[in-house]
């Protein structure tokens, strides 16, 4: 489907990181805070805005705007907060969907405890879903990873997101239709859950 350079980026950040004992996306990251790495490979895809979905801490936003002004980046940056956010990711995503522009073509979906996103493959998903697929995410070492690219057209199933599911269910039902870009970053892969990272 052909994107007209229609495409944003949303980070869900609503989550209480509750497993890493609370307030996960504030702590210390190379010299930043975790979120700072879901952020800068944010705003590095080719996308016109990025917004940031909070929810269990208000304090996300602020260190999302203060990320953005540091950079010259606020004009793109769009809070949303998730006012069911309890429920999980799904509400989070739910929040993302509703928030994006009317004549969004396509979403990548970042999430916020991911640092390590590699910024080269963001146009290579671009590509896949300016080809004609409904979505796109990349691969390392046969298992996919973050950030997804989502075409409108799956718009309205994520929409209807439940639960910590998130998008799970939807990919899952998209089968050969999601397109696998290979990479050969792990950071694909990497997430921080418990005050230490590991891989998915």
């Amino acid at each position: 489907m052909p994107t007209g350079g229609r495409l944003e980026a949303t980070i869900l950040a609503g989550g209480a990181g509750a497993r890493f004992g609370g307030a996960k996306l504030l702590s210390p990251w190379r010299g930043g805070r975790l979120i700072d790495g879901a952020l800068g490979a944010a705003f590095a895809a080719p996308a016109r805005t990025v917004s940031v979905v909070t929810g269990a801490d208000p304090a996300v936003a602020g260190a999302a705007r203060a990320w953005a002004r540091s950079r010259g980046e606020e004009d793109r940056l769009r809070l949303v907060h998730a006012h069911d956010h309890a429920e999980g990711m799904g509400a989070s995503l739910r929040a993302a969907i509703a928030s994006l522009p009317v004549d969004a073509a396509g979403a990548f979906v970042f999430l916020g405890d991911m640092p390590a996103i590699p910024r080269a493959v963001l146009p290579a998903l671009a590509a896949a879903v300016e080809a004609g697929a409904v979505a796109a995410a990349p691969v390392f070492d046969g298992r996919r990873g973050h950030p997804v690219l989502f075409a409108r057209s799956l718009f309205e199933r994520l929409a209807r997101a439940t639960g910590d599911e998130g998008a799970r269910r939807v990919l899952a039902d998209l089968d050969q239709a999601l397109a696998l870009v290979e990479t050969d970053d792990p950071g694909v892969l990497f997430d921080v859950d418990r005050g230490e990272p590991h891989h998915r």
